[in-house]
């Protein structure tokens, strides 16, 4: 009973969040596109007194290559990711229900393990200290900090993106297949996710720069593209509302419009 009530409420429901979400997406773009521009021009630390020394002289590029930009972004990942569900849910709802467990959970790790905030206060504290031995404690305590981030840009491992982007390519799929958005969108997404995929491979077997930039840099303008395309489809009144059921509805009742 309770899957007959959710499948029979109307699509004009989820107007809000449908909205909320394109915004969302589209704001993901462009933080991370920002964030590209952020990290070529400001070229983030390798070491943690180079963290430490980077928050004293410029506590601002501090906060944004310490990948601060991303907390907003994550969070409207989540935002686009429960739009995405309702949209899609009636396409394919076992599929969808793995999606938004993928996406929120990769977002939970993300904002659980990333705290720009928390290496900005012990650089100050670092700088204040009296003693060698004060400032051994923090610098360790910042090279904890930097391996419980993990992000993949120090050679770290980023388990909430590569959730997110498991998620991205699982919902691509299901866009390829419901017709509530274009079929562009859907390879776009499935390239665009597939190579984030791919750059966890890359990881494990080379370091090498030039490898890294033919990696991340058509990712990241994928990324940027899919999640812009996205956010169109969200926002385009009627264009991503309509189900598998409604679509099958309307061409029999089109027939026998047709016949008459």
């Amino acid at each position: 009973m309770e899957r007959t009530a959710v499948a029979n409420i109307p699509d004009s429901a989820y107007t809000p969040l449908r909205r909320a979400g394109g915004w969302a997406a589209i704001i993901a773009a462009a933080l991370t596109l920002a964030e590209v521009v952020a990290f070529a021009v400001f070229p983030p630390p390798e070491t943690v007194g180079g963290w430490f020394a980077l928050f004293q002289s410029n506590p601002a590029v501090g906060l944004l290559d310490f990948w601060g930009l991303e907390i907003p972004m994550y969070g409207m990942f989540a935002l686009a990711f429960l739009a995405l569900y309702a949209v899609l849910g009636k396409a394919d709802e076992s599929r969808m229900a793995v999606v938004i467990a993928l996406a929120l959970l990769g977002v939970g790790i993300f904002l659980a393990t990333n705290n720009p905030v928390s290496m900005m206060s012990l650089s100050g504290r670092h700088a204040a200290a009296a003693t060698e031995a004060e400032r051994s404690v923090y610098l360790a305590a910042g090279q904890t900090l930097l391996i419980n981030t993990g992000q993949r840009a120090i050679g770290g491992f980023n388990m909430g993106l590569l959730l997110v982007s498991a998620a991205g390519l699982l919902v691509s799929t299901v866009m390829l297949r419901s017709g509530s958005f274009s079929r562009a969108t859907a390879w776009v997404g499935i390239f665009a996710h597939g190579l984030s995929l791919a750059d966890y491979v890359r990881q494990a077997l080379t370091s090498s720069d030039i490898i890294l930039l033919l990696v991340v840099l058509p990712n990241a303008l994928l990324l940027v593209s899919w999640y812009i395309m996205v956010g169109r489809g969200l926002l385009r009144p009627g264009s991503a509302d309509a189900s598998p059921s409604t679509t099958a509805r309307s061409k029999p009742e089109a027939s026998r419009r047709n016949s008459r």
